[in-house]
C-alpha cells in the first residue's frame, strides 16, 4: 500500500478551483454534491471495525497528520508539504471555484455562496470525524516566494471562515500552500485553472470529536 491518501482540497487563487469531479466555471456546487464527493468509500468507512491491510502504514499516516495539526501554514517544511500531497493523492476530493480579491487573500463577494456551501458540507454529520486538508495553489504568474505566501494566506482564510462561521474544529483542518509548484494543468502553467484550493478528506478517525 503506497502512502497516498487524497484530501478534499479547495481550489484557490485569484480565481479558485476545488477538486472533486469538475465544477464548470461560474457554477456554485451545492453542499449535497460536496458531501457526496467527499464521503469515504464503504471500505474506508469500516476502518473502525475492519483492520487495515497494512497497520504500520496507517499508523504512520496518523502520526504524521497529528504532527501537522494546529501548525501554522507557513511553518510547514518543503518535505512536510510534499508528504501531505502524497497522502492526499487518492482520497475523496472536489473542485470548487472560489474567487479572491486581486492580489489578496480576501474572499471575493461573488464567492460568498460557494464558501457557504462548503461550510455546510463539511459540517454534515456524515463527514464527522474526518480530517480535511485545505491546500492553496496559484498559477505561474509572479515569483515563487510571493506565490507560495499567497497560496498559504488563502488557505488560511478558508480555514478561518470554516472555523468561525461554521463551527468546524480547527485541529481537523490542515492547511498547506503549494504556490505555483503543482499546477492543475502543467501544459498551461499561467492558466487561471491552476489558481485553486484543494480540500481533501483524509478520512482519519483521529480527528477531535
Amino acid at each position: 500500500m503506497t502512502r497516498i491518501s487524497t484530501l478534499s482540497l479547495l481550489t484557490i487563487g485569484a480565481a479558485l478551483s476545488m477538486t472533486a469531479g469538475v465544477a464548470l466555471a461560474g457554477d456554485v456546487v451545492t453542499a449535497d454534491k460536496i458531501v457526496n464527493a467527499l464521503k469515504p468509500t464503504s471500505a474506508t468507512r469500516s476502518l473502525s471495525t475492519t483492520p487495515p491491510a497494512d497497520p504500520s502504514v496507517s499508523a504512520k499516516e496518523t502520526s504524521f497528520l497529528n504532527s501537522v495539526r494546529n501548525r501554522q501554514t507557513r511553518s510547514l517544511s518543503m518535505g512536510e508539504r510534499q508528504e501531505i500531497a502524497e497522502l492526499a493523492a487518492s482520497k475523496p476530493k472536489i473542485d470548487l471555484e472560489i474567487h479572491f480579491d486581486y492580489n489578496s487573500a480576501d474572499i471575493a463577494k461573488s464567492s460568498t455562496q460557494a464558501v457557504a456551501e462548503l461550510g455546510k458540507a463539511l459540517s454534515d454529520p456524515s463527514l464527522k470525524g474526518s480530517t480535511f486538508v485545505v491546500a492553496g495553489h496559484t498559477d505561474a504568474i509572479g515569483g515563487e516566494e510571493y506565490n507560495q505566501g499567497l497560496s498559504e494566506r488563502r488557505a488560511d482564510t478558508i480555514k478561518r471562515v470554516l472555523v468561525e462561521k461554521y463551527g468546524l474544529t480547527g485541529s481537523n483542518l490542515v492547511t498547506v500552500g503549494y504556490g505555483k509548484t503543482k499546477p492543475k494543468d502543467p501544459n498551461a502553467p499561467m492558466d487561471p485553472t491552476n489558481r485553486r484550493v484543494q480540500v481533501v478528506n483524509m478520512d482519519t478517525k483521529t480527528a477531535a470529536q
